[in-house]
């Protein structure tokens, strides 16, 4: 299978470069089984698509303020992004630099303070920062919200509430689960008036999500890791959910990889969902079988993105093109800020890889 095989044509016109004035007013195209037709819907009509017994899973992981900006003692500029807190006063880091500093080389900070470059990882730097707080507290201050490269303009106030779900609390992660921006206090309340149950995961975000598959071959790809947890709590609540004969929505790309993380083989041949909690570099396909939920909300997501390739493996990727050329006429909005989907797994023997 190869990267081009997941490429398509989006005129740069629907790149939403900006929220809507309400989360949940959003355009939702809903995508059955073929050969259903499609529904261009609104993102409010959720709960009326769900049935009561429904669980929907979020991923309740916390944008941090990742980026900062400093200066080499040669006098060369240094933009710095964090991927990963690693705890007290260190962090794994991207460097936007002309050249690669070496461990023991300082970058004094825009915003004050010193970060030492301790070592590198393939692409990442780990850094320990000398600032006037503990780190995660100073970055509330000191650093800018990483939106995505796409969104061509600077972080406005808006931005710092409207690039974070409303149920963000477990902080680590540097891009929101976008799928989860739908979602207002009022929608939320209108799913559980519905009887539709809520739980949540936590996959934190890297900055990896962003990074292009760089070769052709798929089978080549090394993925990038993020830290999960997938609790005993949200464990129950799956087992409950199916035993009464709902089903389990997950609610963006990073709750699929989070909960087919924690998934594991049962003496029978079957795989059933277990509490976990470490590092995932789970890379899905086409091929692979998606059986950790029953659908999927989810934002469009970049040509040739692991995050495309991911809900091709669960609609089938015939059905997923065909859906995209179907919102790209409709000019649906794409990415993080844009329009979302509800999208159901194909059917056995369905055609299309």
């Amino acid at each position: 299978m190869k990267k081009s095989d997941f490429h398509y044509d989006l005129p740069p016109g629907l790149i939403a470069q900006a929220p809507l004035a309400s989360r949940s007013a959003s355009r939702l195209l809903v995508v059955p089984p073929a050969p259903a037709p499609y529904a261009d819907a609104s993102f409010g009509d959720l709960p009326g698509l769900l049935s009561p017994g429904d669980l929907l899973v979020f991923n309740d992981t916390r944008v941090i303020p990742a980026r900062l900006f400093g200066q080499k003692s040669t006098g060369g500029r240094v933009e710095i992004l964090i991927e990963r807190l690693l705890g007290g006063d260190e962090a794994r880091a991207q460097l936007g630099v002309s050249k690669s500093p070496r461990p023991g080389a300082r970058i004094e900070l825009d915003a004050g303070g010193q970060a030492e470059v301790l070592g590198r990882d393939g692409e990442f730097y780990r850094l320990r920062f000398n600032v006037a707080a503990p780190l995660e507290s100073w970055l509330l201050d000191a650093g800018r919200l990483p939106l995505p490269p796409y969104i061509q303009r600077e972080p406005g106030r808006d931005d710092i509430e409207r690039y974070q779900t409303v149920f963000a609390r477990e902080v680590g992660a540097v891009a929101a689960p976008t799928a989860g921006l739908h979602f207002d206090d009022a929608l939320l309340a209108a799913l559980r008036d519905r009887g539709i149950d809520i739980g949540h995961v936590t996959l934190h975000v890297g900055a990896g999500t962003f990074q292009p598959v760089r070769v052709e071959q798929l089978d080549r790809h090394v993925m990038h890791s993020e830290w999960l947890n997938v609790g005993a709590g949200l464990v129950e609540q799956v087992r409950r959910t199916r035993a009464a004969g709902g089903r389990v929505i997950g609610v963006g790309t990073t709750v699929v990889r989070a909960l087919e993380s924690a998934m594991r083989d049962t003496p029978g041949g079957g795989r059933d969902l277990q509490p976990f909690a470490g590092e995932t570099r789970l890379f899905i396909l086409p091929g692979y079988r998606i059986t950790a939920v029953d659908a999927l909300v989810t934002n469009f997501h970049l040509p040739e993105s692991t995050l495309l390739m991911m809900i091709s493996a669960f609609a089938g990727k015939d059905r997923v093109f065909d859906a995209y050329r179907h919102a790209i006429e409709q000019r649906y909005r794409f990415f993080s800020y844009g329009d979302a989907m509800l999208l159901w797994p194909r059917r056995d023997g369905e055609g299309g890889a």
